[in-house]
């Protein structure tokens, strides 16, 4: 088996699905542009000192950020460390 690590100061992520209807509910097709995702998880984090991100965090990343992959049918994107916007995090109600 082959697995994809990160080098240097980059992330690997999987980006979440983008929407394939509008709220409206029109279909958009394959060949249509679509806006590429900002969220997505992690997969592995490269040679970062003290990351604030672990395997398996959601992040945003900047919108025209990283390098998409296709990688044994899976589809990645490597993002540089310093793109990285925001970590999500479960908080209870008050």
């Amino acid at each position: 088996m082959k697995e994809l690590i990160p080098l240097n100061e980059n992330v690997l992520i999987i980006p979440e699905k983008t929407e394939d209807k509008t709220a409206g509910g029109i279909i958009i097709p394959d060949s249509a542009e679509k806006e590429k995702p900002l969220i997505g998880t992690v997969k592995a984090v490269g040679n970062v000192e003290n990351p604030e991100i672990s395997v398996g965090d959601k992040v945003v990343y900047k919108k025209y950020s990283g390098t998409d992959i296709d990688f044994e049918e899976q589809d990645y994107i490597v993002v540089p460390y310093s793109d990285l916007l925001a970590k999500i995090v479960e908080t209870e109600e008050i």
